[in-house]
C-alpha cells in the first residue's frame, strides 16, 4: 500500500491575510505524513511593482510577465512570500524548505509560445523531478514551492501555482497515494455565490457539464476545475476544493472532484 501524500495550494487571499495564513499554517502543521505546499504571490507582486514604478500588465486577468515584472515576481514569490511562510512553519516545528522549480531541477518548463497574446516569461510545465522531491520528503523535509519554474537554460519563468500543484501531484502519484487540495476563500464550489454554505459536495464529469450549462460554474473557477480533472485523469487519487478549514479532519464542508 502506498503512503499518503498531501499537496496543498494556497492562493493570494490566504497569503495576504496574516490571520488566515496563520490559521492555515497551524492546520497544515497538524497534518500527519508527508506533505507539499504550493503558493503564488497574490497582489503583493503588483503592490511592489507599483512602489517601484513598474506598471503591471494584465490581459484577460492574466499577468503579462516582461523582464521587469519577472524580477519583481522572483523577489516576491521566491523571496518575501516563500521565506515568510517557511519561517512561520519552522516556528510550528515543521522543517520546511523553500523552493522554486529551479531548485534541485524540480520543475522544468518552456516559455509559452507567442500566439494571439505574448505572455512574456510565462512557463508551461514539461517535467516534474520526482526524484528530487522524493529525496526531500524522505529526509523529513516539507517542500514549499513558489510559482516559479525554469527552462534548463538559465531562465526563470512565472508559472500558474494551480498548475504547479497539479503537476507535482501527477509527478508523485506513481510513488504515493496523492491528494491534491486547492485552498481558496470559499468553502468549495458554490451553487449560489451569495450563500457561503451552498457547497456542491461532489463534482464528477457529468455534474460538471450540468453546472456549466446552468451557469453555476463561471470563468474564475473554470481553470481550477480543469486542473482538477487533468490531475484525476493522470492518476492523482483525490482532489478537493475549499477554504483553509478543508485540511482539518473535522471539516466536512468542501467540494470533492471525482472521475
Amino acid at each position: 500500500m502506498k503512503q499518503k501524500l498531501a499537496i496543498i495550494k494556497i492562493g493570494g487571499n490566504v497569503i495576504e491575510n496574516q490571520e488566515e495564513l496563520d490559521k492555515f499554517l497551524t492546520n497544515f502543521s497538524k497534518m500527519s505524513g508527508p506533505r507539499i505546499l504550493v503558493h503564488g504571490g497574490g497582489k503583493l507582486a503588483t503592490q511592489l511593482a507599483t512602489r517601484l514604478g513598474i506598471k503591471s500588465k494584465l490581459m484577460n486577468g492574466r499577468r503579462i510577465t516582461d523582464v521587469e515584472s519577472l524580477e519583481v515576481i522572483t523577489m516576491v514569490y521566491g523571496g518575501l512570500t516563500n521565506k515568510n511562510i517557511v519561517a512561520k512553519l519552522q516556528s510550528k516545528n515543521i522543517n520546511a524548505i523553500g523552493l522554486s522549480g529551479a531548485d534541485g531541477n524540480s520543475i522544468a518548463a518552456h516559455k509559452r509560445p507567442k500566439k494571439e497574446i505574448d505572455f512574456g516569461f510565462v512557463g508551461d510545465i514539461d517535467t516534474v523531478n520526482s526524484t528530487t522531491i522524493n529525496t526531500l520528503l524522505n529526509g523529513n523535509l516539507v517542500p514549499v514551492y513558489c510559482a516559479l519554474t525554469h527552462d534548463g537554460s538559465g531562465q526563470l519563468l512565472n508559472t500558474n501555482a494551480d498548475t504547479i500543484a497539479s503537476e507535482i501531484a501527477i509527478g508523485m502519484s506513481p510513488y504515493f497515494e496523492t491528494t491534491l487540495y486547492f485552498c481558496f476563500e470559499k468553502k468549495g464550489v458554490l451553487m449560489d455565490i451569495t450563500d457561503e454554505n451552498s457547497v456542491v459536495k461532489n463534482i464528477n464529469p457529468s455534474t460538471y457539464k450540468k453546472l456549466l450549462d446552468e451557469g453555476v460554474i463561471t470563468e474564475g473557477m473554470l481553470p481550477k476545475l480543469e486542473n482538477c480533472f487533468h490531475a484525476l485523469k493522470n492518476d492523482v487519487d483525490n482532489v478537493c476544493i475549499g477554504d483553509i478549514g478543508m485540511i482539518d479532519p473535522n471539516t466536512t464542508l468542501f467540494t470533492t472532484i471525482t472521475k
